[in-house]
C-alpha cells in the first residue's frame, strides 16, 4: 500500500514539473529589442571619431536632426526642421519605428540636447540597437530671453593613438611575456583553547 501511493506522489510530482515547463516554454517571449554590436565595435566606433558633426553641417539633406530633450524644451525652442523624440521613449514602439524607417531611407539622424553629454547614453542605444545612421551634433543648447542660442563646442579628443598603443603593447606583451606563478603561502591560524569559568560554589 505504502509502495503505491509513493508512486501515485512521484507521478504526480512529474506530471506538474512536465506541466510547469510546458507552461514556461509557451508563454516564453523572446525580447524586441536586442544589441546588434557588441560593446568592443561600439568602442572602435567611438574610438574613429566620425561620428560628431558640427552646427556647420546643418543644411545637409541627408541629414535628420532629432532633439532629445523634452517636449517644453523642444516647445521653448529647437533646430530647424527637428523632430522631438525624447529619451525615455526611446524604445517606444512609434518611435522605434521612425528610426527604422530614417536607416532604410539612408538618411542619417543626428541627436542632439542641451549639451554633447545628454547625448551620449541615446546615442550609445541607438548605436548598439543596430542604426548605424547616427551621429551626435557637437553644440550646446542656451536660452537668452527665451531664444534660443547655439554654441559651437568641443568634444574631447584624445591627443593620442590609444588604439595603436593598445596593439603595440598586446604584440609585445605576446612575444617577450612569460607567467611565472609564485607558490602561495598558506596561512597557519592557531586558535587557542577558552578557559572555561570556574563552577560551583562552596
Amino acid at each position: 500500500m505504502k509502495e503505491l501511493e509513493k508512486t501515485k506522489r512521484i507521478s504526480i510530482a512529474t506530471t506538474l514539473f512536465i506541466l510547469a515547463v510546458l507552461i514556461g516554454l509557451f508563454t516564453f517571449k523572446r525580447p524586441k529589442n536586442t544589441f546588434a554590436h557588441t560593446t568592443k565595435n561600439t568602442l572602435e566606433k567611438i574610438s574613429d571619431q566620425n561620428y560628431l558633426t558640427s552646427i556647420s553641417e546643418m543644411n545637409n539633406p541627408k541629414y535628420i536632426f532629432i532633439d532629445i530633450r523634452n517636449a517644453y524644451e523642444f516647445e521653448k525652442g529647437s533646430l530647424k526642421n527637428a523632430i522631438n523624440i525624447h529619451t525615455p521613449d526611446f524604445l517606444a514602439e512609434e518611435n522605434l519605428e521612425v528610426f527604422k524607417e530614417l536607416k532604410n531611407t539612408e538618411k542619417t539622424m543626428v541627436l542632439y540636447g542641451k549639451n554633447p553629454e545628454e547625448v551620449n547614453l541615446p546615442f550609445l542605444l541607438l548605436y548598439q540597437l543596430g542604426f548605424d545612421n547616427v551621429k551626435l551634433l557637437a553644440v550646446e543648447l542656451d536660452y537668452v530671453q527665451n531664444i534660443l542660442f547655439t554654441k559651437k563646442t568641443t568634444v574631447e579628443v584624445s591627443k593620442n593613438n590609444i588604439a595603436a598603443f593598445i596593439n603595440t603593447s598586446r604584440k609585445n606583451t605576446g612575444i617577450n611575456a612569460k607567467i611565472t606563478k609564485k607558490p602561495v603561502q598558506k596561512k597557519i591560524i592557531v586558535r587557542q583553547k577558552k578557559k572555561k569559568a570556574a563552577e560551583g560554589g562552596c
